[in-house]
């Protein structure tokens, strides 16, 4: 196999949907909006945090009142995250067991680069991830393959060399642009159907799955 494994985050390696739902309704309620229950944000998830909040709004908001909600979702966010955050059973493993047989490891997300960073490092200190990459503003955040790329070229790896690991479609569609190998997984935030409908060249049931696959 490929020995470039770019996994996403939310949804891939960690269950994130208690803390985002937590800081998202908060900040919400604290602007005047509705909140939502787990169901609903789930489906908000994957676009990073600014898309988050424009479709949990409901409203056409303008860029002034998303910056707003933005500086306060992540105010709440970063008081939350920790006690909202699962790693999903066997990933570490799964992780330290990869990168000991030589797979060069990293990270792509649409969270904020900073919470990324913070939070791989918090919650998988024994992996040794060469690169970890969020959304950073100057970056176009996925299905742009631009941070897949960038990925690759840290790696000296090319594209070809390189899977991209998700449980979204926009995972599927950033592997497929920058010319990598895709592996859809179906414990996170999109469903099954939708992963297939997306093209997804493999998918995984559960982590012994993936752990064959990527093997």
């Amino acid at each position: 196999m490929p020995n470039g494994l770019i996994f996403d985050l939310d949804g891939t390696l960690v269950d994130s949907l208690r803390g985002i739902a937590l800081a998202l309704n908060q900040t919400l309620e604290s602007h005047g909006h509705a909140g939502h229950d787990h169901t609903a944000v789930r489906r908000f998830i994957g676009n990073g945090a600014r898309e988050l909040l424009r479709k949990a709004s409901g409203e056409s908001l303008t860029n002034a009142e998303l910056d707003g909600l933005e500086v306060t979702f992540k105010k709440h966010y970063a008081a939350v995250w920790r006690d909202g955050t699962d790693i999903y059973p066997d990933i570490p493993e799964l992780l330290e067991t990869l990168a000991a047989a030589g797979h060069r490891l990293a990270v792509l997300s649409n969270k904020p680069h900073p919470f990324t960073v913070e939070m791989v490092a918090a919650l998988f200190p024994g992996v040794p991830f060469d690169v970890v990459l969020g959304q950073r503003p100057e970056i176009a955040r996925k299905p742009d393959p631009a941070g897949a790329i960038e990925i690759a070229r840290e790696l000296s790896l090319p594209p070809g060399d390189c899977t991209v690991i998700g449980d979204s479609t926009m995972d599927l569609e950033t592997g497929h642009r920058a010319g990598m190998n895709t592996i859809a997984v179906t414990w996170g935030y999109h469903d099954r159907e939708a992963l297939m409908a997306a093209g997804a060249e493999a998918l995984a049931e559960n982590v012994a799955e993936l752990g064959q696959l990527l093997r």
